[in-house]
């Protein structure tokens, strides 16, 4: 084991205070395409096309056709080696956040609990007109409320403000950490990435577990190259 993979064990291994920010990496090593990559791509759409209020306003029958494609894909996809492990952390640490960009469900699934989606679930369905949520996936291609009002995802678009109250439990997760675990994040996008900065300024440690460099990479006092999958087991 490397010195830094020690380093990255002895710092959690002494934390009773951990918060973690989780990106689309984590859920690639799942099968899941990244938001912004090519494997992204759905009928020759960029998300960036589909995932707005302006789209689903001009066109929400093809929005909702995206996001159940997008559905079936990530229920195939099953949580790997890198979310267990994030549990395991969960369970032995006192005061334990998960933060995720990610609207997949897998962290759920491999049994986390305490979790903030600052980017929302893509398994809500949220009513346009009377703002109500529902867990059901309506097979239909356009669906409704009770209410008659439109469905749309429970998911955070580009343009629209993060959910204030789970922005406000972020900030104050990312002030008492003694460490800031970052894993499979590009910290590109804002203002989640500010969360790292924030926990520095406060005084945590900064671990990032990333199969690139990026821009936090020269500040974070531990960086770990290579699959969340194969990394986390290893210093957790």
């Amino acid at each position: 084991m490397t010195a830094q993979l020690l380093q990255a064990r002895e710092l959690l291994r002494k934390s009773t205070r951990i918060a973690v920010l989780t990106g689309a990496g984590i859920s690639a090593e799942s099968g899941i395409p990244t938001f912004r990559g090519a494997g992204g791509l759905w009928k020759d759409f960029r998300p960036e096309e589909l995932a707005t209020p302006q789209a689903f306003g001009r066109d929400p029958q093809t929005v909702w056709e995206w996001y159940l494609w997008r559905r079936d894909l990530i229920a195939q996809a099953q949580p790997n080696a890198g979310h267990r492990a994030l549990v395991e952390l969960e369970n032995r640490t006192p005061e334990f956040t998960l933060i995720t960009q990610n609207v997949d469900g897998l962290h759920d699934r491999a049994g986390s609990r305490r979790i903030l989606k600052v980017h929302g679930d893509i398994w809500i369905n949220r009513c346009r007109a009377c703002g109500r949520e529902m867990g059901q996936l309506p097979s239909e291609p356009l669906p409704h409320c009770a209410c008659g009002g439109l469905l749309r995802p429970g998911v955070v678009w580009f343009g629209e403000s993060l959910p204030q109250d789970v922005w406000r439990e972020a900030e104050h997760a990312a002030s008492q950490a003694d460490v800031f675990l970052v894993v499979g994040t590009s910290a590109l996008v804002y203002p989640a990435a500010g969360l790292i900065s924030f926990a520095q300024q406060n005084g945590a440690a900064v671990i990032e577990v990333n199969l690139e460099q990026t821009t936090f990479s020269d500040t974070a006092d531990v960086c770990l190259r290579g699959p969340a999958g194969e990394i986390l087991p290893q210093i957790i």
